[in-house]
């Protein structure tokens, strides 16, 4: 086949893509729509409260005296005062509520404007929904705002799910010596997106040595709303709320002084943020199928020392990204992560699970709810001969939970992966290693060479022949053996 037959077949799947997606997505948005009317229906009749979701028009605003002023259709009105959460307020994405129609963007590129953004009041753009949230979380609105159950009626009720310690999240700690007294250094091990602990525990942890162990804890994270850990129904799960409830279950109660990092694919966001934060305290960062970070321009921020709370800086360090003018970079992000395609698979799964919020809670109530029937039936099916451990973090987190954290964390803080990054490269003297698997499509190879563009010390070591979990799990001897010669380096 010659080279024009080639590109005239390419560009005819290309053409049959878009028009099979367009289709379908038009009928999931349709489906979205009753789906939203099915679950107020359902929320009332389980919780007795009529329960916010993304789909409405209404909008708000933070004003500088913290007073929210919550839109509906061109009216507007004062609901309440927040100002004890105006900044959590600057760590949410627009992504959450800003998520268009097909049709719609169609209308909107045919008549030259992004139509990614809702036209916002003056201040900090808050959709009702995560007012609403917060009012029932702090109490105030009386019955109007009724806390959310948790857990609510369609997450899952058993003891793994819901701990009975709400304040601390799920930590495996190994090693050390007797006791779990501080050591010298220690190695914080933290999971990806729909993951738990037992990504590392059940791999990398028990080919750790000896050695390596009497000298260093090993702890492995569930990180909030996933695995055993807590899984409040009223968490917006922002970065600051991931990092900060690291740093009280891990770093404050256990004592870490001095640590290494490693973290695979939306885990290295937090390994980020928590580097910058203790630049001081964290030997070397190794970062497994890292999300990547987006290119820009020029940055437009003033100089951040290191030490900083990069969590709180998003106001101020916005950067540039090189996206349509009037568009901002989230909506970017939400369209680079999830394209609306049904072909590759990867590309359709990801756009349900970003794109519909009530469909992609449909599929949680049937596989996260459900959770240990599917464990049971898989173990029936292969005859219990195969270990279940990835099942388990797959299915073991709410909806709320990874809807929240995949908008907030994924698509919210591009900006401030870029900027972390710049402070390891400028003010941190810590190992950088990267690992990627040649076959992940997931995050594709260049996600991690983008790493080593914006921190040249850092290491990248592409291994053919493993993809996004292959990386880790199937070769967890060898990357035991790799973990320990870093840290020994830093000794």
């Amino acid at each position: 086949m010659g080279a024009a037959a080639r590109s005239a077949l390419a560009s005819a799947g290309r053409a049959a893509n878009e028009a099979v997606s367009l289709v379908v997505f038009v009928l999931l948005d349709a489906l979205e729509v009753l789906l939203c009317v099915v679950y107020k229906v359902a929320d009332y009749v389980a919780e007795g409260a009529w329960r916010p979701c993304y789909c409405s028009r209404s909008s708000a605003a933070a004003g500088a005296t913290g007073k929210i002023v919550v839109s509906e259709r061109g009216g507007s009105k004062v609901v309440s005062m927040l100002s004890s959460t105006k900044l959590h307020l600057e760590d949410i994405s627009d992504t959450l509520y800003a998520r268009p129609s097909v049709l719609a963007c169609a209308a909107a590129s045919a008549s030259g404007s992004s139509g990614a953004s809702p036209r916002r009041p003056a201040g900090v753009a808050v959709h009702s929904t995560i007012v609403q949230m917060l009012r029932g979380k702090i109490g105030v609105g009386g019955g109007k705002h009724r806390p959310y159950p948790s857990p609510r009626w369609s997450d899952c009720h058993c003891a793994n799910c819901n701990p009975a310690d709400t304040g601390r999240l799920f930590v495996h700690v190994e090693g050390g010596g007797g006791g779990g007294a501080a050591t010298e250094e220690d190695v914080l091990f933290i999971h990806g997106f729909v993951s738990s602990s037992g990504f590392w525990t059940e791999t990398v942890l028990p080919h750790v040595s000896p050695s390596a162990r009497s000298r260093r804890r090993l702890f492995a994270v569930d990180l909030l709303g996933f695995g055993r850990s807590p899984k409040p129904a009223d968490s917006l799960y922002t970065l600051r709320e991931h990092v900060e409830m690291i740093e009280r279950s891990v770093i404050e109660r256990h004592g870490v002084r001095s640590f290494h990092i490693v973290a695979h694919s939306l885990g290295s966001i937090l390994a980020l943020a928590l580097a910058v934060k203790y630049p001081a305290a964290v030997r070397s960062l190794t970062l497994v199928a890292p999300v990547r970070p987006l290119p820009r321009r020029v940055c437009v921020c003033a100089h951040i020392p290191a030490g900083t709370d990069m969590i709180g800086t998003r106001a101020r360090m916005q950067p540039y990204f090189p996206v349509p003018r009037g568009e901002v970079g989230t909506q970017y992000v939400l369209r680079t992560v999830a394209p609306r395609r049904v072909w590759p698979p990867i590309a359709f799964g990801a756009s349900v699970a970003c794109w519909y919020e009530h469909l992609s809670r449909t599929v949680s109530i049937v596989l996260c709810k459900h959770h240990r029937l599917w464990e049971l039936a898989f173990r029936v099916f292969t005859l219990y001969r195969v270990r279940t451990y990835l099942m388990d973090g797959f299915f073991c987190h709410t909806h709320i939970a990874s809807w929240h954290t995949l908008h907030n964390i994924i698509c919210g803080s591009a900006g401030k992966i870029d900027k972390c990054l710049e402070v390891v490269r400028d003010q941190l003297t810590c190992d950088v290693t990267v690992y990627h698997g040649g076959d992940d499509e997931l995050l594709p190879v260049q996600c991690s060479h983008a790493v080593k563009a914006k921190v040249p010390r850092a290491q990248v070591r592409v291994i053919d022949g493993k993809d996004h979990v292959t990386i880790v799990v199937g070769r967890q001897k060898d990357l035991a053996r790799e973990l320990e010669e870093i840290w020994d380096r830093r000794r």
